[in-house]
């Protein structure tokens, strides 16, 4: 019986987090419209065409480990510098 109920908590502790992210993203994305047009004017060197590509890479490596069956680790997903892995 404690299992279910852990897993019911479980259940609605993702959920809740699935909705929140899901809220915000949008949210933070319109808010940040105005200074994304004026980095992206401010551009010259290319910079941030290539950071992003650098991104996009990382995260299809990472989609595919993670399809191979490689787990990355709870102290990755929570950690606050997660947002930061790509850079080297």
């Amino acid at each position: 019986m404690q299992t279910l109920a852990v897993d019911i908590a479980a259940t609605f502790v993702d959920d809740a987090a699935a909705l929140v992210t899901g809220l915000g993203r949008p949210l933070l994305r319109f808010a940040m419209a105005p200074v994304n047009r004026i980095a992206n004017a401010c551009d010259v060197a290319g910079v941030l065409a290539e950071r992003r590509a650098t991104f996009r890479m990382w995260r299809a490596n990472r989609a595919r480990a993670r399809h191979e069956g490689r787990r990355f680790s709870l102290l990755g997903r929570l950690s606050p510098f997660r947002h930061l892995a790509h850079l080297t």
